[in-house]
């Protein structure tokens, strides 16, 4: 069963999350939830890629399942691994009754082998676990580019039948697909064979007017003047050449800190006195205060 049956409809859905998007990356969505194939979202650090399944699970009442990738990866980690400790403590349960003499609580080596590699001590991670689950599921592969390219292989198999293939228990197939997300922030080209699996968009920062309406979505009290000023200065710090432009999350996040404030209007003290909440760098917080001089934030 799709969870959206238009590309209106999967706009709309998200909206009430507020999450706003545009034809482009409405269309992507609902193809990829039509065609049940994986969708790669690509571009800049915090320009909204994660949350955007995160919002595709809530507007969907699904589940989110995350696989976080980093450098090290592997598929232990991703796929599943056994329960190594317990598997240990079971082996010395067995040995002990067989040293005690409790022949009816001996076993071979053939019925303890096939007891510890059973569902029992099996540890599922995020893949494994997407694919087993019967109910709606969105799978979350996060900052694919900074695995390891062995991972790339890893996700060719899994992306393409939705099955994983345990040697101890056999093949284990997805009974329902799960909706799955795959971001990039394009630190490294990933694999023609994993793009040529996955429909593609990407995903930059959002036009003035996508952003303002993205603040006041998310921050409804703020003012409009004072969400003008605060989306007009985030743009204007992105041009600067900064360690960590400011995310849209941090866009929302000024803007809730200015109403936490009880601010009314984004003047130079004001900046100054939180700019932290948008830059993270002392650096880029000493070039913003000299380049961005805003006044009275007209």
């Amino acid at each position: 069963m799709s969870f959206f049956s238009s590309i209106d409809e999967a706009r709309t859905a998200l909206a009430r999350t507020g999450y706003l998007v545009d034809d482009e990356l409405a269309t992507v969505v609902f193809l990829g939830d039509a065609l049940g194939k994986p969708i790669l979202l690509e571009g800049p650090a915090g320009t909204g890629k994660t949350e955007l399944a995160k919002a595709v699970a809530e507007a969907a009442g699904a589940d989110l399942v995350r696989l976080q990738c980093y450098e090290g990866l592997d598929e232990a980690r991703a796929l599943y691994e056994w329960n190594y400790r317990k598997q240990l403590l079971r082996i010395q349960a067995a040995q002990a009754a067989a040293a005690a003499g409790h022949d009816s609580d001996a076993e071979s080596w053939d019925q303890l082998h096939d007891d510890i590699f059973s569902e029992e001590f099996l540890l599922a991670r995020p893949l494994l676990t997407a694919i087993r689950k019967s109910t709606p599921t969105v799978l979350l592969i996060d900052e694919t580019d900074k695995a390891d390219v062995e991972v790339e292989g890893l996700l060719l198999e899994v992306l393409s039948d939705f099955q994983v293939t345990i040697p101890e228990l056999g093949t284990v197939a997805a009974t329902r697909r799960p909706f799955v997300v795959l971001t990039s922030n394009a630190t490294r080209e990933l694999s023609e064979a994993l793009k040529r699996r996955c429909l593609y968009a990407h995903v930059d920062y959002p036009d003035a007017a996508r952003e303002r309406a993205i603040v006041m979505s998310r921050v409804p009290e703020v003012a409009e003047d004072l969400a003008v000023s605060i989306v007009r200065a985030v743009r204007a710090m992105r041009q600067l050449d900064l360690r960590k432009a400011p995310s849209v999350a941090e866009t929302i996040d000024w803007a809730q800190a200015l109403l936490a404030l009880g601010v009314d209007e984004l003047t130079d003290d004001v900046v100054d006195q939180t700019l932290g909440v948008v830059l993270k760098h002392q650096s880029d917080g000493l070039k913003a205060r000299e380049q961005l001089r805003v006044g009275t934030g007209s």
